[in-house]
C-alpha cells in the first residue's frame, strides 16, 4: 500500500551520490557565513560519495575553466568555518550574461561530469543559474554540432540540476526568513552603535549612522529595533509629508526628557514618499539648522560586510549546506530549481523562479509608490519588525493614551540572561501604551515578598536594549515559601496581572501560583511567561532569550582556542558550558565552532564510545589538521566528568597528541545581548503584552478582574514557525522536572549534522526534508515565529 510508505521514515544513507558530481560557487556580493555553507556542501557530498568541486571567482571561473575548477578533499575546507567572506572568490561576471560565455561555461563543466550546481549568492546570481539550466540541452547540443563534445556525452549529461543558497547580508530575498550573513552584518551594526553611544552620551550628541542596504531596509531596521534608535529611515516605508517636523519635535522632546543623545538610522536606499533619495548628510543638515544639536553621520560601509560570522550565520549555513547536497541528490529533470531556506526554525525547499519574482515585485511596488504593499510582500517577519519598531519607539501624549485602570507587574527570575532588559523595556513600553500601569518588581519572587515594587515610566527603560544581565535584579527563589506575602503585596498594590520574564524557575513558580488560586483570589489574575535562559531549557519554546547571546560566547572562545591549538599542533581541547541538563548549548557551539564531539546528557554515551573519539582524533592527526576541539556539557554524565574525560584522552593520546581543558563558566551568561536576542526579547515581549491586555478584558466581571482557568496561566514560546501561548498546565506533560529540560527537544534532530560534518558515520533521519513548498502571501493574522 501507498500510504504505509509514505509514513516511512527516509535516511539520508539510503541515498547515495556514487557517480555524481557536484560543484559549489558563490557569486555576487560576500557574506560572512559563505564559506560555512562551502564546508558543509563539500563534506556533505564527500560524504554521500559524490565528487566536489570548487567554482573559483563565481560565473567568471566557470568560464574561464582550467584551474578555476578543481576536486576538493575533506580537509580543503578546514579551518574556514570562522572565516568571513568566501575564500573560493566571487567576481561581478560579464562574459556569463552572454550566450558565448554560458556556452564555454557549459563545457568546462561536462568535461568534468559535473550536472549538479550549488549556488550561494544573492537573487542575481540565482536568476543567472536558473537560465542557465533552462539552455542547458541547447548549449550542449550546440558543443555537439562544433565537435567539441560527442554525442555520448550529450547523453550523458543531459540534465543540469541546481540548488540556490541566498547568501546577502541585505536579507532581500522573499521566501527565506534569514539570508547567510544577515545576523552577522546586524553584529557588526550592533558594536558600532554601542561604541557611538557612550561618545554620544558623553557630548550630548546627535548620531547618524548610514548603514547599507540600497533597496531593502531590513538591517536598518532590525538595528534601530535593536539599539532602540530614535527615528529610522527605510526604502519600504518613507515618512509622511512633513517628516522634517515631525521628526525634530521627537529629538527635541527627548531632550527635554533627558535623554543626552539621539540616534538616527539610515538605510543607503532611503526615499520619502516622492520618491527621492533621503541621505545621512541631509539628515545631518535638518537637525543642525532646525535644533542647533551636535550632530555627527558615521557611515559604516563595508564593515559590515566584514569580520567572523556569527554563531546563527555559522549553524545556519552549515544546516542549509546539508540540505541543499539532499536536495541535489532527490533533484529530476522535473523538479525546478530549488533555493534551500529556513522559515521560522524550519528549513524549506522553494522553488527559485518564484522567490525572485516575488523579490522583484516588491521592488516594483516600491517604485510605484505603492509602500503598504511593499511592506506586505517583503514578509511577515519584516511587517513585524516595523510595527513592534512603531510600538517602541514613539510615545503619545499622556491625553491620547487610554486608562484602563489596571496595573501589570513585572519581573526577572532565574539566573541573569542577555535579552532580559530588552524584554523589559519592550513590556512596560506597550504596556503603558495599551493604558495601564506598569509595576517593576525587584529580585524575582523574594523582593516582591519583601515589597520591592514601584511603577515604572516610559523614559525608565530608555537605553536598556543594549544592557547585559538583569537591571530589575534577578533571583532563583521559588514563590512557594512566600505565597501569603505574595498575595499581600498583589493586593496592597492592586496587581491585575503578571508577566514573568526567565528560565525554568519562572515556569516553576508559574506552576506554584496557580496552584495557589484555590486558597488566594489574589492569584486569580492573566500571568504570562516569556523564556529567558541561556540553558534553552524551557518546555514549550524552541528558543529563549539569551542562549544565542552565550552561543556565541562559546563560539569566539572556541575559535581563539582552535587558535592557539593551530599553532601548537596536535592538541586536542575539553572544553566545558554550562546548560544543566540541557545540551543545546553544547550541541550547537559545537557546530558552531567545527568541533569533533559533543558530549551531552540527553544522548547517553560509555566507555566505548569515548574510546572511538579518542581514536577518531588520532586518525585525525595523520592528516593535516592537526587539533582537536570536544565540548561536553557540565552534566552531561555524573562520572564521566570534564577531569576525567580530559585525563583519559591525554593517557590514550600519548606520543599522538596532548590535551588542554578550559571550562567557559559565567563568561557565558554575561555579555552584551546579540541581535537576535535584542530582537527575539523585544517582539515576543510586546505579543506577551498585548496578551494580557487581551485576557484582562476577558476576565473583567463586576469591577474586578478574576481569572482561574488553566488558559490564563500561559508560556509563549517560539515552536517551528510559530509563537504560541501555551498554558502552562498543559506543558507538565512534556516536562522532565528531575532534569529540568523538555522531554522532547528539537535541536537533536540536528546532532547527526556535528557529526557528520566531523566526519563520523551515522544515522540522519531526513523525513522532514524535501517538501517543495511554495512561496505564500500570507493571510495578515498569521503571526510567525519568524525572527
Amino acid at each position: 500500500s501507498c500510504s504505509a510508505m509514505d509514513h516511512q521514515p527516509k535516511f539520508f544513507e539510503n541515498l547515495s551520490g556514487a557517480g555524481k558530481a557536484i560543484a559549489v560557487l558563490t557569486s555576487g556580493g560576500d557574506a560572512q557565513g559563505m564559506n560555512a555553507a562551502v564546508r558543509a556542501v563539500v563534506r556533505m557530498g564527500i560524504y554521500v560519495n559524490a565528487k566536489v568541486y570548487f567554482i573559483y571567482e563565481g560565473y567568471q571561473g566557470m568560464v574561464d575553466g582550467g584551474d578555476n575548477i578543481v576536486e576538493v578533499s575533506w580537509e580543503s575546507v578546514s579551518s574556514i568555518l570562522q572565516v568571513g567572506g568566501t575564500v573560493i572568490g566571487s567576481a561581478r561576471c560579464k562574459p556569463f550574461r552572454t550566450r558565448e560565455g554560458r556556452l564555454q561555461a557549459a563545457f568546462n563543466l561536462v568535461q568534468r561530469g559535473i550536472t549538479n550546481l550549488c549556488v550561494i549568492g544573492g537573487d542575481g546570481s540565482l536568476t543567472g543559474a536558473n537560465l542557465f539550466r533552462g539552455e542547458w540541452s541547447g548549449l550542449l547540443e550546440e558543443l555537439a554540432q562544433k565537435g567539441k563534445i560527442d554525442a555520448e556525452a550529450v547523453k550523458k549529461y543531459a540534465y543540469l540540476n541546481i540548488v540556490g543558497m541566498v547568501g546577502s547580508i541585505d536579507n532581500d530575498f522573499c521566501g527565506t526568513d534569514m539570508t547567510i550573513g544577515t545576523d552577522s552584518a546586524l553584529h557588526r551594526i550592533i558594536e558600532v552603535v554601542d561604541a557611538i553611544m557612550t561618545t554620544a552620551q558623553s557630548h550630548q550628541r546627535t548620531f547618524v549612522l548610514e548603514v547599507m542596504g540600497r533597496h531593502c531596509g531590513y538591517l536598518a531596521l532590525v538595528s534601530a529595533l535593536a539599539c532602540g534608535a530614535d527615528w529610522v529611515f527605510i526604502p519600504e516605508y518613507p515618512p509622511e509629508e512633513g517628516w522634517e517636523d515631525s521628526m525634530c519635535v521627537k529629538l527635541s522632546e527627548n531632550r527635554a526628557r533627558k535623554k543626552r543623545l539621539n540616534i538616527i538610522i539610515v538605510a543607503e536606499g532611503a526615499i520619502d514618499c516622492h520618491n527621492k533619495p533621503i541621505t545621512s548628510e541631509k539628515v545631518k543638515d535638518l537637525v543642525v539648522q532646525r535644533l542647533g544639536f551636535d550632530t555627527r553621520v558615521t557611515i559604516l560601509g563595508h564593515v559590515q560586510r566584514g569580520g567572523t560570522p556569527s554563531a546563527f550565520d555559522r549553524i545556519l549555513a552549515s544546516r542549509m549546506g546539508v540540505e541543499a547536497v539532499l536536495a541535489l541528490l532527490e533533484a529530476t529533470p522535473d523538479t525546478p530549481a530549488c533555493v534551500v531556506s529556513l522559515s521560522g526554525n524550519q528549513a524549506v525547499r522553494l522553488p527559485l523562479m518564484e522567490c525572485v519574482q516575488m523579490t522583484q515585485e516588491v521592488q516594483k511596488a516600491m517604485d510605484e509608490g505603492r509602500f503598504l504593499e511593499a511592506v506586505r510582500l517583503r514578509g511577515r517577519s519584516f511587517e513585524n519588525n516595523l510595527n513592534t519598531y512603531k510600538l517602541l519607539s514613539h510615545k503619545k501624549p499622556d491625553a491620547e493614551l487610554p486608562k484602563t485602570n489596571f496595573n501589570v507587574a513585572v519581573l526577572n527570575v532565574g539566573a541573569p540572561a542577555a535579552g532580559m532588559n530588552a524584554a523589559v523595556r519592550a513590556a512596560v513600553r506597550v504596556g503603558i501604551t495599551e493604558g495601564h500601569k506598569i509595576f517593576a518588581v525587584i529580585d524575582g519572587f523574594e523582593g516582591f515578598a519583601r515589597g520591592k515594587i514601584k511603577e515604572i515610566s516610559w523614559g525608565d527603560v530608555g537605553g536598556w536594549t543594549g544592557q547585559g544581565g538583569s537591571i530589575l535584579g534577578t533571583k532563583r527563589t521559588l514563590p512557594a515559601k512566600y505565597l501569603e506575602k505574595i498575595a499581600d503585596q498583589m493586593r496592597t498594590n492592586n496587581i491585575n496581572a503578571l508577566m514573568v520574564i526567565g528560565g525554568f524557575e519562572a515556569y516553576l513558580g508559574l506552576l506554584e501560583l496557580s496552584a495557589a488560586r484555590e486558597k488566594y483570589d489574589e492569584f486569580c489574575v492573566p500571568m504570562v511567561m516569556v523564556p529567558a535562559t541561556v540553558s534553552n531549557n524551557v518546555p514549550g519554546s524552541d528558543f529563549s532569550i539569551g542562549a544565542d547571546t552565550a552561543l556565541n560566547t562559546i563560539t569566539d572562545t572556541c575559535d581563539r582556542i582552535k587558535q592557539s591549538a593551530s599553532g601548537t599542533k596536535r592538541r586536542v581541547f575539553i572544553i566545558e558550558t554550562m546548560g544543566g541538563y540541557c545540551g543545546y548549548l553544547a550541541n550547537m557551539g559545537a557546530l558552531a565552532a567545527g568541533a569533533d564531539a559533543a558530549y551531552i546528557f540527553e544522548e547517553q554515551f560509555d566507555i566505548r564510545e569515548l574510546q572511538a573519539n579518542v581514536e577518531h582524533l588520532t586518525e585525525k592527526m595523520k592528516t593535516s589538521i592537526q587539533r582537536g576541539l570536544v565540548l561536553r556539557n557540565e552534566n552531561c554524565n555524573e562520572n564521566y566528568t570534564t577531569d576525567f574525560i580530559y585525563q583519559l584522552y591525554s593517557e590514550e593520546g600519548k606520543g599522538v597528541f596532548d590535551c588542554r581543558k578550559n571550562v567557559l563558566g559565567h563568561m557565558q551568561q554575561g555579555g552584551a545581548p546579540s541581535p537576535f536576542d535584542r530582537n527575539f526579547g523585544t517582539k515576543i515581549s510586546a505579543k506577551a503584552m498585548q496578551w494580557i491586555s487581551k485576557k484582562l478584558k476577558e476576565t473583567y466581571r463586576k469591577g474586578k478582574v478574576f481569572a482561574n482557568t488553566d488558559d490564563s496561566v500561559c508560556l509563549l514560546g517560539m515552536r517551528r514557525r510559530n509563537l504560541v501561548f501555551q498554558p502552562v498546565a498543559e506543558l507538565k506533560s512534556e516536562t522532565d522536572f528531575v532534569h529540568r529540560i523538555p522531554k522532547e527537544q528539537w535541536w537533536l534532530k540536528l546532532r547527526p549534522l556535528m557529526k557528520i560534518l566531523a566526519k563520523y558515520k551515522t544515522s540522519y533521519d531526513v523525513s522532514d526534508s524535501g517538501q517543495l513548498e511554495h512561496v505564500a502571501m500570507l493571510p495578515k493574522e498569521a503571526e510567525t515565529g519568524a525572527i
